[in-house]
């Protein structure tokens, strides 16, 4: 992998960019109610930055209700139905985060959104995020395996034409920063919901507020 110079960015959506996992609370917990089940906050952490197969696998084992396809896709028209209309009501950013977009296109970056939620969703988002900022977009139907598999990582290096190593990816959860890592980008990890365990390849920051450019390099170096 080349690793010659930082070449591009590549963006998480919830919980980095968006603060749309207290929406996806919102929905999860209405969805486990529907099967009689009051969701757990620890079946709730382990769901997030999931793909959304993964989360309803997860949500239904809890519930007691057994998986399968019939379920599966029962759950997934009904969460993007209700995260559809919680997202039409307007999405929060993440303290910092749009700041951060706009310094990264005036770096000269290559840039592009990696994230485990589907495209109908994103492009809801995208409405929010503005889609001026990013280069190339990968959503987690996009893929044969979400995060924390590589590939939504690894396609998104590819779209943009460049190899994962020249990519800072950044992110919020556990799950997508061992994609990313996985992938080979360097990972500069601002937690939102739960805490990410030092590791390395990983620089851990508080947030998104006051990002530079030198704070993105140092990231992408290492």
């Amino acid at each position: 992998m080349s690793r010659t110079h930082l070449q591009g960015v590549l963006w998480d959506m919830d919980g980095t960019l968006l603060d749309s996992e207290k929406i996806w609370d919102v929905a999860i917990g209405e969805y486990s109610r529907n099967l009689g089940t009051e969701l757990s906050a620890e079946v709730r952490e382990s769901t997030l930055g999931n793909s959304m197969w993964d989360a309803l696998r997860k949500v239904l084992a809890h519930a007691s209700v057994e998986v399968t396809d019939e379920h599966l896709n029962e759950g997934r028209e009904w969460l993007t139905a209700r995260v559809g209309d919680l997202f039409a009501e307007g999405i929060p950013w993440r303290p910092g985060a749009k700041d951060a977009l706009a310094l990264v296109r005036e770096m000269g970056l290559s840039t592009g959104l990696v994230t485990n939620t589907e495209r109908g969703l994103v492009e809801r988002a995208l409405d929010t995020l503005g889609r001026e900022y990013f280069d190339i977009t990968v959503t987690g139907d996009e893929v044969e395996t979400g995060k924390p598999h590589p590939a939504p990582y690894l396609r998104g290096a590819a779209l943009l034409g460049v190899d994962a190593g020249a990519c800072l990816a950044v992110e919020d959860s556990p799950t997508g920063s061992l994609s990313a890592h996985t992938a080979g980008c360097p990972v500069l990890v601002v937690p939102s919901e739960i805490a990410v365990p030092p590791a390395p390849g990983y620089t851990v920051r508080d947030g998104l507020v006051g990002l530079t450019a030198d704070d993105v390099r140092r990231a992408w170096a290492g």
